[in-house]
């Protein structure tokens, strides 16, 4: 079976609905959903209010999206072909998307070209998975106590209530072999780069941004988590998409 996102349409309101604006697609982080870091958060709300229909999309592994089965390849291609089709059938798309959304999106960029602008949030500059000991990640998830504690706060991000314990390791190891370099598949189109001020998933983002021929960088207060709440976030993508 291959890995399916599932996604939640909000209609565009406001003054400003029934305009020809192009929808704007919702990419939310790892080990959370669209519900968490969109709905709960107000942006998505926000978004459509201001004239934009609003797609929200649940990655593989998350939320409402598919499971991913033991064999089944999750690589950054194989996910990023998953989103690709839960698009629009036609006409351009913005895209907001954040930490592991915005890692997907920068490669959605890339093959799709039906996404005319990008905000990306929590971008970090390097591949987080890369390093990561799968095998020790399923341990510490059975209850062995990681040596490394990162594999640790891991382990807890993914056996939090409601998370899909057998799917989020596979991901890990199908993302890792194919692993984030900012120095390919740069995007051509507006950028938007947002990170919080006190965020050190985010620290060398300056450099990418330099590499980015149409990209500006906006920090926001916050750490990794508070950012994506923060008023100035919301503002940074309003403004931004109008």
């Amino acid at each position: 079976m291959p890995l399916t996102v599932s996604t939640r349409t909000l209609p565009a309101a406001g003054d400003a609905a029934g305009r020809d604006h192009a929808p704007v697609v919702l990419l939310h982080g790892f080990a959370s959903d669209g519900e968490t870091d969109f709905m709960a958060s107000g942006l998505a709300d926000a978004i459509a209010a201001s004239g934009r229909e609003t797609i929200v999309v649940d990655l593989p592994g998350h939320g409402t999206g598919g499971a991913i089965g033991a064999d089944e390849d999750a690589s950054t291609s194989t996910v990023v072909r998953a989103i690709r089709e839960a698009l629009p059938q036609s006409g351009p798309v913005d895209v907001v998307a954040y930490s592991l959304g915005a890692r997907l999106a920068w490669a959605l960029a890339a093959v799709e070209p039906r996404v005319q602008r990008l905000v990306l949030g929590g971008l970090s500059p390097f591949e987080p998975f890369a390093g990561v000991d799968v095998a020790a990640l399923v341990r510490a998830l059975d209850g062995e106590a990681p040596a490394d504690p990162m594999l640790g706060m891991m382990a807890a991000m993914i056996g939090a209530p409601g998370r899909d314990r057998d799917s989020l390791p596979r991901l890990i190891e199908g993302l890792a072999r194919e692993p984030f370099d900012p120095a390919q598949e740069v995007p051509a189109v507006p950028v938007l780069f947002v990170a919080g001020a006190d965020d050190p998933m985010t620290t060398g983002l300056d450099r990418v941004v330099e590499g980015v021929a149409r990209g500006q960088l906006v920090r926001v207060p916050g750490d990794h988590l508070g950012a994506l709440a923060s008023p100035e976030f919301r503002r940074a993508v309003l403004d931004f998409l109008a």
